[in-house]
């Protein structure tokens, strides 16, 4: 096996095997590679005919691509498991609680913990929220919180996803890939399930349905359409959960209530999980050019008549310049010290952080405030003359849409390669669902991967792939 440049989540920092890779490695040892080889490509055919594909923008058309998959598993063990998980529902506990409180009273505002215009003049703050309580009290229904490791129990946050994360149909696939490949380490390490997600995703759903609800609530997924970079994550969850996939003009609004159409007339719905941006969701509230949504949707959910998963509004707390305030805001709305740290932050937007920026662009990242993908970033240490050259005239021009961190040395899982197991930088996005009286996180989550040697960018958009992610129980 290659050597890894940072702390390896399978060989440690002493090259010495750690404890939850044991039987993993038991198992590898006495496997051939050409099967292993053969079923790396078993796995891609299987993918392939599933249709587990997303699109890359950025060219004349947007491109289809497979996403690439990893045969060896990330494993974490249960009781670091059990401490990540009260770090996350901490954040996740403390961001709905600040959403809450910037479309009502400001709280956090009024003493002094956040600056007025980091909210007034977030483009991501929707003045249409002021006021409006979501069913149940629930902005964040569903919730994607990015984990980068740096060593042994050292996990920092990287980002927050309460708009529309994405990814699970991917973490799904890999364990119904592995499952289907190799029974034998399922019944060798126990090894957390993940399968109930979807049942879980509908029932807490159901469970914010608004007071107007009568028996069972009818649950729909709103979908931008098949061009839609995870349009095949919409079609696989709606699918899995059992409801309907719907699209802007399968829906309209009849007797104050949004209704969609079916073979029998139009049948009203009680909670809509959307993955259409907020700009597109209203043409009568928002952008009056959208295809994409239904007019007079956001006056039948201020009227109570309609639970929209994610809340519209919740994208100011994706913002990655008030991400660098969650340390205060977990403090402010918990009483307690965050479990989870971020990442050190500087907000351009602020005279001295962007002097320091500009001295040190070569050793920073750099991304923009409401940027997502890998899309719009720099890395520094990585980046070319030009590329930092043309950074610093972006930075001078909008200092506030970008913020810097310094560059991590984030942990290391191995992968399958020609080599054997080759070491490569990973992230971790675990799954949070929200409803009216519990926080549940589905145990492990989405690993993507940078396939490329040395490369920290991990998103598939950027040639990352995926792995299966294990929680054993201890």
């Amino acid at each position: 096996m290659e050597k890894p440049a940072s702390f390896d989540e399978m060989w440690g920092a002493n090259e010495t095997l750690r404890e939850p890779y044991r039987k993993f490695q038991a198992w590898f040892d006495s496997e051939d590679p050409a099967r292993l080889r053969k079923k790396q490509r078993e796995a891609e055919k299987l993918f392939r005919l599933t249709g587990i594909t997303f699109n890359v923008y950025g060219s004349s058309e947007a491109e289809e691509r497979l996403i690439p998959f990893d045969l060896i598993p990330r494993i974490i063990s249960g009781s670091e498991w059990a401490r990540l998980s009260r770090g996350i529902e901490q954040r996740v506990r403390a961001i709905n609680a600040f959403l809450f409180d910037i479309y009502h009273k400001q709280e956090i505002v009024k003493a002094g913990r956040i600056p007025e215009e980091m909210i007034s003049r977030n483009e991501a703050f929707l003045p249409q929220m002021i006021g409006v309580e979501p069913p149940g009290g629930v902005y964040t229904h569903i919730v994607g919180i990015d984990l980068v490791c740096t060593g042994p129990g050292e996990f920092f946050v990287l980002e927050d996803n309460a708009r529309t994360p994405s990814g699970v149909s991917y973490m799904l696939e890999n364990r119904e890939t592995m499952l289907q490949m190799f029974p034998e380490l399922f019944s060798e390490n126990r090894v957390q399930s993940v399968s109930n997600y979807p049942t879980d995703l509908r029932r807490s759903l159901a469970a914010c349905a608004p007071p107007t609800c009568e028996g069972k609530p009818v649950v729909a997924v709103l979908t931008p359409g098949i061009y839609n970079s995870a349009y095949f994550e919409h079609a696989f969850l709606a699918d899995q959960m059992g409801v309907e996939l719907v699209e802007g003009h399968d829906l309209r609004v009849v007797d104050g209530r949004v209704a969609m159409r079916t073979t029998r007339g139009y049948k009203p719905i009680d909670v809509l999980y959307r993955r259409v941006d907020d700009e597109f969701l209203d043409p009568l509230n928002f952008n009056p050019e959208s295809a994409l949504g239904v007019p007079g949707i956001m006056d039948v959910y201020r009227a109570g008549n309609l639970t929209i998963a994610n809340a519209p509004g919740t994208g100011i707390a994706d913002d990655k310049a008030i991400y660098s305030y969650m340390p205060e805001i977990v403090e402010f709305y918990t009483g307690e010290r965050p479990i989870l740290q971020n990442v050190e932050t500087w907000r351009c937007s602020e005279p001295v952080a962007l002097a320091y920026v500009m001295d040190n662009l070569e050793d920073l990242v750099v991304k923009e405030v409401h940027g997502s993908g890998g899309y719009g970033m720099l890395i520094g240490p990585t980046a070319t003359k030009k590329d930092l050259a043309a950074f610093r005239r972006k930075l001078k021009a909008r200092p506030g849409n970008y913020i810097a961190q310094p560059t991590l040395a984030l942990s290391t899982v191995p992968i399958f390669s020609r080599a054997g197991l080759s070491p490569r930088h990973v992230d971790l996005r675990p799954f949070v669902l929200c409803s009216p009286d519990k926080v549940e996180i589905t145990p492990g989550g989405l690993t993507r991967v940078a396939l490329k040697k040395g490369s920290l960018v991990v998103n598939s958009s950027q040639g990352g792939g995926t792995k299966d992610t294990w929680v054993l129980e201890d």
